[in-house]
C-alpha cells in the first residue's frame, strides 16, 4: 500500500483515480494533438496514432459524443512494437504522450508527468477522504442541495490533463478541498485606513460575516486562512485578528467561499496553482469586478437569466500586498430562489448520468434560458459571458425541472472591442477582447464545455439521445438568428464551421498563461438536420 492507502504502481490502472487520469489524458490527446486522419473509432473503441513516436493507444468508449467529447470506460491499451494489447496507468500514458509533444514541438515540459501523477494522486485522497455526508448541514435544504453540488466534483474537468493538480501536498490543502466537505472560517486583517483601496458596499456586505471589531483607523479585511500560511503579512502596519466570523463553505473553484449564514461569496486570492493558474485577484481584475457590475446593471439580460453581481472589492494599497490579498464581493443565492427551488452548479449535473421523465422536454426548457441570454449579450450587446459549467448556476423547482439560470464570475466577461466604438469609462483595458477572441470563448464554453457537457450526461442515462438534443439546440440558436437579423457568426454555425475547443492539454504543455490557451476545431452537430 502506498501513502495514500492506495495500490502500488503495478495495479493503479484499475484504480477509479487512475482510470479517470489517464481517460482525461487520453481525451485531450485525440481532441488536441491527433489529427482527424490519426483517430479511428471501430464500433465502440477509440484508437489514436502517435506518429512521432510510432505509438498506438486505444480505449474503449462508453458514449460516443457528436462532439467528440466521449465519455470512456476502461483501462488505455497500447500496443508497443506492434505486439498485444497492454493495459497503462495515468503515468505511462502520460509519459508516451509527453515523448511525442517533446517530438513535435522540439520542447520539453519536466513539470508535466509530475502533474499528472499528483492530479492523480489528488483524486485518490479525495475518493478515500471524502465524508458519505456533509458534517455541517444548515436548516435550509435549498442551500444545503447548492453547497452538495459545488463540492460534489471529485474527478474535475473530464478534458484536462491535470483537473485535480494544486501546488502543496495534502496536509497542506485538504483542510480547504471543498471535495472533502470542508468548512472553516475567514482569516482577517486589520488595514490602517490610509493603506485600504476599495470600491463598493464593502462594510455593508461585509457585516452579514459578523468580522472582528478592528482597532481605530482600521477597516477588516477577510482573507482565506490558507493564503495568510502561504504568504504571511508583513507589511508592519497590517495586523492580523485571527480566524472569526461566520463559517464559510469553499466552492468548486477552491479560492471562492460562500458564507450560508451571510448568503455571500467571498473571492479571495489564493498562491496556489489550480489547474492552469496561480489563483490570485490582480489589482484590474478588483476594480473590473465593480466596473462591469455597474455596467451590466444597464444592459439586460434575457427572461429567466441573471448575473450574480460583484459590486465591492478591498484589498491593501501597498505593492505586492495587492495582489496577495485582494477580495471581491459578491452577491448570493437567496434572492434567485423562489418556494421549493434550488440551485445547483451545473457542472455537478454534468458530472453523473442525469435522468428526466421527458429529456427532450427538459432540455428545450434548459437551453432556451441560456442559449438566448449568452448569444444575446455577445451580438447584441458586446458582452462576452463565460458560461462553462463553472459558472452558471441552474435554479430547479420541485421536479427538477430548469426555471433559471445564474451567470456568476466577472473575471471570465469580457466586452467584444469590435462591438463598442468607444471604451466605456473606469473599465481596465485587460477586460476586452478582439472579434476571434470573443467568438472563440463563447462557442468553446457554451456550446462545447457547457452543452455538450450537459447532454452527455443526459445522453448517460438516455442513450441515443444526443442527436435529438442537438436538433432542439439548433431550432434555438436558428430563433436567436432571426430575431438578430441573421449575424454571419451564427449563420456560419448553423451551416456547420468547426466548433471549437480550449486546448487545455496544449496550454499546460507550453506552461503559458490561461489566457494564451490555443482552440482547436471539433465538430460541429448543428450543420444540417440529422
Amino acid at each position: 500500500m502506498t501513502s495514500t492507502g492506495l495500490r502500488p504502481r503495478a495495479a493503479w490502472h484499475t484504480h477509479p483515480a487512475d482510470l479517470a487520469a489517464a481517460h482525461a489524458v487520453f481525451g485531450c490527446l485525440a481532441r488536441e494533438v491527433a489529427t482527424p486522419a490519426d483517430v479511428t473509432i471501430t464500433g465502440d473503441v477509440v484508437q489514436v496514432w502517435l506518429p512521432s513516436t510510432g505509438v498506438t493507444l486505444r480505449c474503449t468508449a462508453a458514449r460516443l459524443s457528436p462532439v467528440g467529447t466521449h465519455r470512456y470506460t476502461g483501462p488505455v491499451r497500447h500496443r508497443p512494437d506492434g505486439g498485444p494489447w497492454r493495459d497503462l496507468d495515468a503515468e505511462g500514458l502520460a509519459s508516451l504522450v509527453a515523448a511525442e509533444l517533446t517530438a513535435r514541438t522540439g520542447h520539453n515540459n519536466p513539470e508535466f508527468l509530475d502533474q499528472v501523477r499528483a492530479s492523480r494522486d489528488t483524486v485518490a485522497h479525495l475518493l478515500a477522504g471524502r465524508p458519505a455526508a456533509d458534517l455541517n448541514p444548515t436548516s435550509d435544504p435549498a442551500i444545503d442541495a447548492y453547497v452538495a453540488s459545488e463540492q460534489s466534483l471529485v474527478l474535475g474537468h473530464p478534458h484536462h490533463p491535470t483537473p485535480k493538480w494544486r501546488s502543496g501536498d495534502p496536509d497542506e490543502w485538504q483542510a480547504y478541498a471543498p471535495e472533502l466537505r470542508s468548512e472553516f472560517r475567514l482569516h482577517w486583517l486589520a488595514v490602517p485606513d490610509d493603506l485600504v483601496a476599495e470600491a463598493g458596499p464593502v462594510d455593508p456586505m461585509l457585516a452579514a460575516l459578523e468580522p472582528p471589531r478592528p482597532p481605530a483607523g482600521h477597516r477588516v479585511l477577510p482573507v482565506h486562512p490558507w493564503q495568510v500560511t502561504l504568504v504571511p503579512p508583513t507589511h508592519p502596519r497590517v495586523r492580523r485578528l485571527g480566524l472569526a466570523g461566520a463559517p464559510v463553505r469553499p466552492t468548486a473553484s477552491v479560492r471562492t467561499l460562500y458564507s450560508p449564514d451571510a448568503d455571500l461569496f467571498v473571492k479571495t486570492s489564493l498562491h496556489v496553482r489550480i489547474t492552469n493558474c496561480l489563483r490570485k485577484n490582480a489589482r484590474y481584475e478588483l476594480t473590473a469586478a465593480v466596473a462591469l457590475t455597474r455596467l451590466l446593471a444597464g444592459i439586460p439580460l434575457s427572461d429567466g437569466v441573471a448575473m450574480l453581481a460583484e459590486p465591492a472589492y478591498r484589498t491593501i494599497d501597498a505593492a505586492g500586498a495587492d495582489e496577495a490579498y485582494g477580495t471581491i464581493l459578491r452577491t448570493g443565492l437567496r434572492a434567485h430562489l423562489r418556494p421549493q427551488q434550488t440551485a445547483v452548479l451545473a457542472a455537478a449535473l454534468a458530472a453523473a448520468p442525469l435522468s428526466a421523465a421527458d429529456p427532450v422536454a427538459w432540455w428545450r426548457r434548459y437551453v432556451g434560458l441560456l442559449v438566448p441570454a449568452v448569444l444575446d449579450a455577445w451580438l447584441r450587446h458586446g458582452v462576452v459571458h463565460e458560461p462553462h459549467l463553472q459558472n452558471v448556476l441552474v435554479v430547479r423547482d420541485a421536479d427538477g425541472c430548469p426555471v433559471r439560470m445564474l451567470l456568476r464570475d466577472l473575471e471570465g466577461v469580457k466586452l467584444d472591442i469590435s462591438r463598442w466604438t468607444s471604451w466605456p469609462p473606469g473599465l481596465p483595458r485587460q477586460v476586452g477582447y478582439d472579434a476571434l477572441q470573443a467568438r472563440q470563448r463563447v462557442v468553446y464554453c457554451l456550446f462545447v464545455n457547457h452543452l455538450a457537457g450537459i447532454s452527455g450526461a443526459l445522453a448517460d442515462a438516455r442513450p441515443g439521445i444526443e442527436p435529438a438534443l442537438w436538433r432542439e439546440v439548433r431550432d434555438v440558436v436558428a430563433a436567436v438568428a432571426a430575431d438578430l437579423g441573421e449575424p454571419p457568426e451564427l449563420r456560419a454555425l448553423l451551416a456547420g464551421e468547426p466548433l471549437v475547443a480550449k486546448a487545455n492539454l496544449l496550454v499546460r504543455w507550453r506552461r503559458d498563461a490561461d489566457r494564451a490557451a490555443p482552440f482547436v476545431p471539433v465538430p460541429n452537430p448543428l450543420g444540417g438536420r440529422a
